[in-house]
């Protein structure tokens, strides 16, 4: 997905960086640099490769595009324009698209946060009203 945007970003004549798996580590840092000193307008990045070791203090705008089955792939990515130093009020933006494996995958997101969040309270009892069906059901790794 990132190749079709950074396609039309090039068409455009939009200054962008592209990070991805591919990237070597020596090139990672220096593009982070740049684009936190105003360099580009648009910085891609796949959520793996993205996901540690960056500080992008020069963005105010976070769109999702590709959903992660894990929220907390995501959240990370988010975080890294929430960092020390950000200036900017940083927008977060997820785009799904009506009836999409993505729908399905925002669906499956929202259900785990909704669990984590009610398995980590402080005295919460959730574990112990679930069913046994439902306890291997949350640990079912198939």
């Amino acid at each position: 997905m990132l190749d079709i945007i950074q396609s039309h970003l090039v068409t455009e004549g939009i200054e962008h960086f592209y990070l991805s798996g591919s990237t070597k580590a020596a090139e990672r840092m220096p593009m982070a640099n740049a684009f936190n000193d105003g360099a580009g307008q648009v910085f891609l990045i796949s959520l793996k490769a993205g996901g540690t070791g960056l500080n992008l203090t020069g963005a105010d705008m976070v769109i999702h595009y590709d959903p992660w089955w894990n929220p907390a792939v995501e959240d990370q990515a988010t975080d890294r324009a929430h960092r020390i130093g950000q200036k900017n009020v940083v927008q977060v933006i997820k785009l799904i698209t009506q009836g999409t494996v993505e729908e399905k995958i925002n669906a499956l997101q929202a259900k785990k946060k909704t669990l984590i969040d009610s398995v980590i309270q402080p005295g919460e009892t959730m574990l112990s009203k679930l069913s046994e069906k439902e306890l291997r059901e949350l640990f079912d790794l198939t």
